[in-house]
């Protein structure tokens, strides 16, 4: 979660930072130091990680981030590499996939962690992202286009805004794209570019050379670090039994040559020893003092300092320094939700995180003073909360409000005997507001745990919604659920005909995010692909007729909505003509 509060947020975290390094430089700079040494590299790749964690979301699994941190330190440790600290992030991404940043940004989508790696092939995938990496292969990228070109130029200006050849005033401007022509130019925004640059990403692939070369190294790395190099043949081998060997699949279009790699990866664990790890916890420690002390310097985006805290706190989660930033966040936010109306405060949400950081703390660190004073804070959070019912109820009888008040009084009073009615008045809403998900799954809920007239109507409203349903997520919501066979079989009925249909690539996008595998997958895919392909032919109309905003749009709308399609494996092969 990022801070709520960021003027707050900073000004504590320098003041924190400042303290927190200067108070203990022998403990934590004992070994060689680590530091940035290309700042603005860095930037522009911490910029690149923030966009992917929006456009994707993070994949909060408490227990998989950590597996994954003390893993990854652990490989990055052994593999020498001191010009970055590395940094590892999962994300909300339902293909299986890695890969990483120039500067030390790697990524693991939900989907990867969905194959139930063991902590060897897991070394091995993040020990061949780590040699990435530390062999600086983005330098030698096809076409010699090097990715630090593509993040500074967010795809291309030739591809976004330079369809017209008599057009010699477009440029790139940071991370927006700026067009000027007269007094009718246009202005595109970090964040749509950036948000491209994050498929594009996920668009190239490396040459046979670099993946041969991060294969050798990562399972050196694991090796070194005390995992079992066959772990990396192992991951290959589920990767072939568990998906398509479809070069536009996740995995096999970012990591190609897999059979020559598979027999090169057998070959080489028989050369390679387990040997006895050299402790990681004081690198964990300079690594996230690195981190931090790139918070004191001024960015081009405040959201910069929030990653790059959330970041070091996974960096090494113990200590004073740890607390200190949980702190930070937890108070952050709690000043945000006390901030708005009493009825709207969120307090339910808050306390959530309050206590799972307080679980966090307690098994890492139970001596900790971090304890007893965000215990104090709980109690006083309950008490505010609870301070609200007999208002939320008043408005509740009164039946004048609105859907974020449903919300807020569910996230806030989930026991309360009066839940299933909420939930059933959410359904409701969400069925005007034509939110069809959302709108399932809280019918699903009133009529699971409600009794008498509200489940009665949550049946009723769900057999009226079911045969009208747009949304192939809700669809599929509904033939999962065990209560009514009838209305599952009227639902995969019309699933079935909707997954060859629909009309919007943001309704194939949430279903696959949902369902990769699944007997309708493929069907919606190819139907994704089709989508795509139509909004490029837009894309290349509006690009001939001027109209580089919406061009850009579209462009956007692919690669974030179907970055796996043809369509996207198009845009990325003329990015990178233009740019090779």
């Amino acid at each position: 979660m990022l801070f709520a509060t960021r003027r707050r947020k900073r000004h504590l975290s320098l003041a924190l930072v400042s303290a927190l390094l200067l108070g203990a430089p022998g403990r934590i700079f004992a070994e060689e130091t680590l530091a940035i040494s290309d700042p603005g590299l860095f930037e522009k790749s911490i910029l690149a990680a923030l966009e992917a964690r929006k456009a994707y979301g993070p994949y909060e699994n408490d227990e998989e981030e950590a597996r994954v941190n003390r893993i990854g330190y652990a490989i990055a440790r052994h593999s020498g590499f001191r010009k970055f600290p590395f940094s590892f992030y999962l994300v909300d991404m339902a293909l299986p996939n890695a890969f990483a940043l120039p500067a030390g940004h790697i990524f693991v989508t939900r989907g990867m962690l969905d194959l139930d790696l063991s902590n060897d092939m897991l070394a091995g995938l993040l020990g061949h992202e780590v040699a990435h990496v530390s062999e600086e292969h983005f330098l030698s990228m096809r076409r010699r286009a090097t990715l630090l070109g593509v993040l500074s130029q967010v795809l291309t200006v030739g591809l976004m805004v330079g369809a017209s050849q008599s057009d010699s005033d477009t440029y790139v401007d940071g991370w927006g794209i700026r067009r000027d022509s007269g007094n009718t130019g246009a202005l595109v925004q970090g964040a749509a570019a950036t948000g491209m640059l994050v498929s594009e990403l996920l668009l190239r692939s490396y040459s046979r050379q670099n993946e041969d070369e991060s294969d050798d190294q990562g399972q050196r790395f694991a090796a070194a670090a005390g995992f079992d190099p066959d772990g990396t043949r192992q991951l290959m081998a589920k990767l072939e039994e568990r998906l398509p060997q479809d070069q536009n699949f996740g995995y096999w279009q970012t990591h190609p040559f897999f059979t020559e790699r598979v027999r090169a990866a057998k070959a080489r664990k028989n050369t390679l020893v387990v040997q006895d790890p050299y402790p990681v916890e004081p690198y964990r420690q300079r690594s996230q003092a690195a981190l931090l002390e790139f918070v004191k310097t001024p960015h081009s985006s405040p959201e910069i300092d929030e990653l790059l805290a959330e970041t070091a706190l996974s960096a090494w989660p113990r200590g004073d320094v740890a607390d200190g930033l949980r702190l930070d966040r937890l108070q952050g936010s709690r000043e945000a939700v006390e901030e708005m109306r009493p009825l709207a405060r969120d307090y339910g949400s808050l306390l959530t995180s309050y206590e799972s950081e307080v679980k966090t703390v307690f098994e890492l660190t139970p001596e900790s003073a971090f304890l007893a004073q965000a215990q104090a804070e709980i109690a006083e959070l309950r008490e505010s909360r609870d301070d609200l019912y007999a208002d939320a109820l008043a408005v509740l009888d009164g039946e004048v409000y609105e859907t974020p008040f449903l919300e807020t009084f569910l996230s806030n009073f989930p026991d309360s005997e009066r839940s299933p009615e909420i939930a059933l008045a959410l359904g409701e809403a969400y069925a005007r507001l034509s939110r069809e998900t959302e709108a399932v799954e809280s019918l699903l809920r009133a009529r699971s745990s409600g009794t008498g007239d509200v489940a009665d109507r949550a049946r009723r409203g769900l057999v009226v919604l079911a045969p009208r349903l747009e949304r192939l997520a809700a669809l599929q919501t509904l033939t999962e659920q065990s209560h009514d066979p009838k209305l599952a079989e009227v639902a995969l009925g019309r699933l079935k005909g909707m997954a060859s249909t629909f009309e919007e690539l943001e309704n194939g996008a949430e279903f696959l995010e949902r369902d990769t595998g699944g007997p309708l997958a493929e069907t919606v895919r190819e139907r994704q692909h089709l989508l795509a392909d139509e909004l490029h032919k837009e894309v290349i109309l509006y690009q001939r007729m001027g109209d580089h905003g919406k061009a850009v749009q579209g462009i956007h709308r692919i690669l974030t909505l179907a970055p796996l399609s043809p369509a996207a494996k198009s845009l990325g092969e003329s990015a990178l003509a233009e740019s090779g």
